[in-house]
């Protein structure tokens, strides 16, 4: 890599490292019997997304049309979605949480924070925690266009 620094470098490496690990960590403290981890991913996807299309998911997830379609079909077998017509095109549908579905994605949500936030308590300093603030501070700038 020309002219990036090694610190830069390092960095990259080290910030990808961890939030994989968090990744898997956040998977397994909300994984729960029944659902694979992209039948899971894809049910998050549609709590934050709201109503969308199958195509619309599965750009968004970084899959193929033909996958998100099989996820979907899990998860409507388990009760946690719903398909209906596109109001706009009858040709396509929207998919949605159904109140079993959003209840998940609330206590998976819920079980994360609850999580995280002991963890920080218990494993963390106040400064250590003020530092880690700070960072996601600068990280934020990272996320942004």
């Amino acid at each position: 890599m020309d002219h990036v620094s090694e610190s830069a470098v390092r960095a990259a490496r080290d910030l990808r490292v961890v939030f994989s690990r968090l990744r898997r960590r956040i998977r397994e403290i909300t994984q729960d019997a029944g659902l694979t981890p992209s039948q899971e991913s894809a049910l998050t996807l549609v709590g934050k997304h709201g109503a969308a299309t199958a195509s619309a998911l599965a750009g968004a997830e970084g899959v193929r049309p033909q996958s998100m379609a099989t996820t979907l079909a899990a998860l409507e077998q388990h009760g946690l979605i719903r398909r209906a017509p596109d109001p706009d095109d009858g040709r396509r549908q929207l998919v949605t949480l159904t109140d079993a579905g959003r209840a998940r994605v609330e206590g998976n949500r819920q079980m994360y924070d609850e999580w995280l936030a002991r963890a920080f308590q218990e494993r963390f300093t106040d400064e250590e925690r003020r530092t880690v603030l700070t960072a996601l501070e600068l990280m934020d700038r990272l996320s942004r266009p």
